[in-house]
C-alpha cells in the first residue's frame, strides 16, 4: 500500500475584533431590507451580491392585492381591490379547478418645465391563484371591474344550493 504526503494547509485564525465596516454594513443592509420588503421589493442583498441573480420577475412585482372572498346562498365572491387599474390591465383565467387573476401595470409621467425635466416609469406584475370551490357552475363564472375592485362572481351548481342541516349541540353530562 503505497502512502503519499497530504498537503496541510494552515489557517490564519479569525480575528477576535468585530470588523467596524462588516458590522456597519450588515446593519445597514438589515435596514434597507425591513424598508424595502414593505413594497414588495427584492432584499437588497440578493440584488447587489455576486452568484445570486435577481429575479426580474421578483424585482418588479407589484404588492399582491388585498382579496376577500364571500359566499351566500347562490355564489361565491372573490373581491380583489386594485386601485389605479384599468380593466385591460387585468386578466382573470380558468384553468381546471384553479383560479387565476394576474395584472400587470405600466405607468410613464414626464413633465416638462423651463427649468427642469421629470421622468417616473414604474412596472410591476402581480399573480394570484386560487382552487375553486366544490359545487361552483364553471360555465356561469364572471368578472367585473368598478372603481378599482375586481369582483369574480362563482354561481352554485343547484345541488351545491341547499341548506346546511344545523345540528344542535347539547352538553355533555
Amino acid at each position: 500500500m503505497a502512502t503519499s504526503p497530504v498537503e496541510v494547509k494552515k489557517t490564519v485564525p479569525a480575528p477576535t475584533t468585530p470588523d467596524t465596516w462588516r458590522t456597519f454594513r450588515t446593519e445597514m443592509d438589515r435596514l434597507f431590507d425591513r424598508f424595502a420588503s414593505g413594497f414588495g421589493m427584492p432584499s437588497l442583498r440578493r440584488i447587489f451580491d455576486a452568484g445570486v441573480p435577481p429575479s426580474l420577475e421578483t424585482a418588479l412585482a407589484m404588492p399582491c392585492p388585498t382579496i376577500g372572498v364571500t359566499e351566500d346562498a347562490d355564489a361565491y365572491k372573490l373581491t380583489a381591490e386594485l386601485t389605479g387599474m384599468v380593466e385591460s390591465e387585468i386578466e382573470v383565467a380558468l384553468t381546471d379547478d384553479t383560479l387565476t387573476i394576474m395584472g400587470e401595470k405600466k405607468q410613464e409621467a414626464d413633465e416638462k418645465q423651463q427649468d427642469y425635466y421629470l421622468s417616473e416609469r414604474s412596472y410591476g406584475a402581480f399573480r394570484r391563484s386560487f382552487a375553486l370551490p366544490d359545487g361552483v357552475d364553471r360555465d356561469k363564472i364572471g368578472a367585473e371591474f368598478a372603481k378599482g375592485v375586481l369582483t369574480v362572481t362563482m354561481p352554485k351548481l343547484a345541488e351545491a344550493k341547499t341548506e346546511p342541516k344545523k345540528i344542535e349541540v347539547k352538553a355533555a353530562a
